[in-house]
């Protein structure tokens, strides 16, 4: 065993080969390259490739989480929900395989554990700005997190590059009407 290894340097090396050459094609083989092992010097560390796959997702989850906490600090309404979805398309762009690793469905022990729960926090921080109640905050998050996610994959896959406006534009349009909805939601007792 190569000394300097160890599973946080392991999750890190990782993470750089998925930003650039995708999530799906990080392999053992070519991590322990990296570190110029053998892969069977790397089982001391991670158990194999679908626990790296899972390492590297959970250092995701937390960057993209220290991220957003630092953006959200002191803002509110608008304000918030655009440092929000930044921190999530600024970081899909300057990592595109990190980005694609935090999508990775985690089991619901390790879920619980991870920085996920860290990212619905964020999201309730945001949604505080347009006072609403349960089970509409919960409605709410779950928009957020489905028109970030949308916008930012049709974008990383090339989606908006075929026509103008430019992404960034539609970018800003889509906040102000995230923001336009977030101020009149209907509440569950005015569907009722």
């Amino acid at each position: 065993m190569r000394a300097g290894i160890t599973k946080d340097r392991l999750a890190r090396a990782g993470a750089e080969l998925a930003d650039e050459v995708g999530f799906d094609q990080v392999t053992l083989t070519e991590v322990a390259r990296r570190f110029g092992v053998k892969v069977a010097s790397l089982y001391s560390h991670v158990a194999g490739s679908e626990d790296l796959r899972r390492r590297i997702a959970l250092l995701a989850l937390e960057e993209l989480a220290d991220r957003g906490d630092a953006a959200l600090a002191g803002r509110s309404g608008r304000d918030a929900l655009a440092a929000l979805g930044d921190v999530y398309r600024d970081y899909a762009r300057e990592h595109p395989g990190r980005y694609a690793a935090a999508q990775l469905p985690l089991d619901t022990e390790t879920a619980r554990a991870s920085a996920g729960p860290r990212h619905a926090a964020m999201a309730r921080a945001v949604l505080r700005g347009y006072d609403l109640a349960e089970p509409d905050a919960t409605h709410a998050v779950r928009l957020l997190g489905s028109v970030f996610r949308g916008f930012v994959d049709q974008e990383l896959a090339g989606a908006f590059s075929h026509s103008e406006p430019d992404s960034a534009t539609s970018w800003q349009r889509v906040l102000d009407a995230l923001d336009a909805l977030l101020r009149s939601w209907p509440t569950t007792t005015e569907r009722s």
